[in-house]
């Protein structure tokens, strides 16, 4: 008997306490320093006891055997997972975002065309049967204006109704009002915006090419979104330039009476170098820095938990459900539970791949090409096949991070996209608890 591999240690901000946490076991606790010796002298005692019942102390082989049913059922699972499949009919925008990663992204003139349309939907038929499915439409911006484009957009759009396809977007939001008559149409999960800070910051950051301000039509097409009960996912991408504006932006939220609507959901991108990044390496946060401005902010504005209640790993799961996620064999959902396509016939992994040169997994359109050998790394990366993964006590809390970073930073996606959870964690224990 002994600690286990994977209990996860970390002291709550200002205090003398500890997160002590095991996602095998699915235990989780607040430790003083006197019981966290104890842990691990091996002591006979009542809270030795207690530790045992709880997965913190256990046999070596059972722990085996432990993790070996969880990763059998984790994979049985990930099976019937409902499949993502992104499409991006174009790659062009009507912004001029100050950290687009896609601007040096080459797109082609060609327009999507009813053949190439058609294609996509016979090949999700014949290469995902079995999978429950929904689209959600990408970019580039998928909701442009342009009088043939419109058209071909919303036969697809069209499409999706007729063969009971659920669909969401990622969308800038400027023209989405256009698209609202067909989009009505079709079951929407979701159409997710992005509102980057109040509007002096916004219009700054993510103005329409030309530089016109963009962001009082993104309002009114959310409020519009709302009012016909569209569930309304409303990003904001995050960095050193525009952190300080949260609670501003909250404020905002609140008082357009957003986040009393059950149709309204919330969500913080971190700004980071994926491709490419115009903003500028100076201007980005790490995920651990990130995560400490975002602490330090709800201390000061707790007003901001009524607009987002950031994730800090699995804190925010734990207040909610009072117990602790499934353990995370796999972070990364490419050609998983997620796709993506383009109006260009090609197939890639996820949205952190689609358009970039060099990420391509094959062709559904003009023919059907697959390279089954790369789309086999895809499906096989989790932490039991990352070298570095195998032996990290954190790896079930960050299950090996993102394949794409992963390859970005290291040139493998068979290598680890650390996260520093334990410490978000902490975190998330002072902010929830």
């Amino acid at each position: 008997m002994g600690p286990s591999r994977y209990n996860i240690v970390a002291e709550i901000p200002g205090s003398a306490r500890y997160v002590l946490a095991n996602l095998l076991s699915g235990q989780a606790d607040i430790v003083s320093g006197p019981e966290l010796a104890l842990l691990q002298s091996h002591q006979e005692s009542e809270a030795i006891e207690d530790f045992v019942e709880k997965g913190y102390i256990t046999d070596p082989l059972r722990e085996k055997q432990r993790y070996r049913l969880a990763y059998i059922d984790y994979l049985e699972q990930r099976s019937q997972e409902e499949v993502q499949v992104f499409f991006a009919p174009t790659y062009n925008c009507n912004f001029s975002c100050s950290y687009c990663y896609q601007l040096p992204y080459q797109n082609s003139p060609e327009a999507l065309s009813a053949k190439l349309t058609d294609g996509f939907f016979a090949f999700i038929r014949t290469h995902l049967p079995h999978r429950k499915k929904y689209i959600t439409l990408f970019g580039g911006e998928p909701f442009l204006t342009g009088r043939s484009y419109f058209s071909a957009l919303t036969r697809f759009i069209g499409l999706c109704e007729t063969q009971q396809m659920d669909l969401a977007a990622v969308t800038n939001g400027y023209y989405l009002d256009k698209y609202l008559p067909a989009l009505e149409k079709v079951n929407i999960r979701e159409i997710q915006f992005t509102l980057d800070g109040p509007e002096h910051i916004h219009n700054k950051r993510r103005p329409c090419n030309g530089g016109k301000p963009s962001f009082g039509k993104i309002v009114a097409n959310i409020d519009e979104c709302l009012s016909r009960a569209i569930t309304v996912n409303l990003r904001v991408v995050v960095d050193k330039e525009n952190i300080c504006s949260l609670p501003e932006l909250s404020r905002f939220a609140i008082d357009k009476g957003w986040t009393k609507s059950p149709h309204f959901k919330s969500q913080l991108g971190r700004n980071y170098e994926l491709h490419h990044c115009h903003a500028g390496t100076a201007k980005l946060f790490s995920r651990l820095s990130l995560y400490a401005g975002l602490y330090g902010l709800i201390r000061s504005h707790p007003e901001i938990l009524e607009f987002h209640r950031p994730a800090f790993s699995a804190a925010r799961f734990l207040k909610d459900h009072g117990e602790l996620p499934a353990p995370l064999f796999d972070a990364c959902p490419g050609c998983k539970s997620e796709w993506a396509f383009d109006y260009l016939g090609t197939i890639y992994s996820c949205t952190a791949t689609v358009g970039k040169n060099g990420e391509e997994l094959g062709k559904f359109y003009p023919e059907v090409i697959l390279n089954q050998e790369e789309i086999s790394k895809w499906q096989t990366r989790d932490v039991c096949s990352i070298d570095e993964c195998k032996e990290c006590h954190l790896q079930l809390l960050c299950g090996g991070g993102c394949a794409a970073m992963a390859k970005n930073s290291k040139g493998s996606i068979m290598t680890g996209d650390c996260r520093p959870v334990d410490q978000l964690l902490s975190m998330g224990i002072s902010t929830y608890f």
